[in-house]
């Protein structure tokens, strides 16, 4: 991406400077995956399914000259 902006890596850049690793929880049926699935492959589908156990999903974006992989884990929610 051109500029000081913040974007997407269509291809995996040759270089990574940061590696984030970002746990998501929560009580069940808050929207986690949502979240998740908006943020790492901008979707959004209202008939989705429990998360069961642990799942992630990575999304690469640059910040101004720096290249960023953010690795996303959501996890299941616990009704109580």
């Amino acid at each position: 991406m051109n500029g000081g902006g913040v974007g997407n890596e269509e291809h995996a850049p040759e270089k990574i400077d940061y590696v984030f690793k970002v746990g998501v929880i929560g009580d069940s049926a808050v929207g986690k995956s949502q979240i998740l699935s908006r943020f790492a492959k901008n979707e959004f589908c209202l008939d989705s399914k429990s998360t069961i156990g642990v799942e992630f999903q990575t999304r690469t974006v640059t910040i101004k000259t720096k290249v960023i992989k953010a690795q996303i884990w959501d996890t299941a929610g616990q009704e109580r």
